[in-house]
């Protein structure tokens, strides 16, 4: 019997039920329209890498609105995939651009002041390489033993949440635009939740991927 996996989660599950109707309406626009999901994925990281620039020219609330319009952009194409036909090929981009727009942005505001944000960008980012990590490592070996999580039906591939997701990340960013200065401060806290997102993650896969008694037998039976 397969362990359940319950990790913890601030707000990103709530938020995304609270905003659901809102953004499956605006996607039946979309689909009427005849723009199909992938378009609005690379939209999504066109919009976002605008907004990494604009951080870059010390533009920062333009930065945060341009935020905004991305991550709508990557909840549409979403909704959009449900209303129309979902693809393997949507979900390699959903997951690959996502983690090409969220390094953007700690990189932008190195940019924008080395002096004060390099260090501090530099740790938020070696962060995001273990929450990475750990996400799709875990979401490969689930794909290989079968496993699905009831939580997030609709993904296109095992999702395990954590201390630190899209809602959490994006609260983070929002705030570093509204407060610029105050950018090291809030990438080290938000560096230390991805860190506790990370072990989470770590325990939650070594008890769920645990030998079964069929591979303990098969490992006993195997030559050394």
């Amino acid at each position: 019997m397969r362990p359940a996996i319950h990790v913890t989660t601030m707000f990103d599950r709530q938020t995304t039920a609270l905003i659901r109707p809102g953004v499956d309406a605006l996607a039946r626009v979309f689909v009427r329209a005849g723009i199909g999901a992938n378009a609005l994925t690379f939209t999504g990281l066109a919009v976002g890498w605008l907004a990494a620039a604009a951080i870059a020219l010390q533009m920062t609330l333009t930065g945060a609105a341009l935020i905004l319009v991305s991550r709508l952009f990557d909840g549409l194409d979403g909704a959009v995939a449900r209303l129309t036909e979902p693809t393997d090929r949507g979900g390699l981009l959903d997951i690959s651009l996502d983690f090409l727009f969220y390094p953007a942005i700690p990189l932008a505001f190195a940019v924008a002041d080395p002096a004060r944000n390099a260090l501090t960008a530099a740790i938020l980012l070696a962060a995001f390489v273990g929450t990475g990590t750990s996400f799709l490592a875990f979401a490969v070996i689930a794909a290989k033993r079968g496993l699905t999580n009831a939580a997030y039906p609709n993904k296109s591939f095992y999702f395990l949440g954590g201390l630190t997701e899209a809602t959490e990340t994006l609260a983070f960013f929002i705030a570093m635009c509204i407060w610029p200065a105050q950018f090291a401060l809030l990438a080290c806290v938000f560096a230390a939740m991805c860190a506790v997102t990370i072990v989470t993650r770590l325990y939650w896969g070594w008890k769920a991927f645990a030998p079964t008694d069929a591979e303990r037998r098969d490992n006993r039976k195997s030559p050394r």
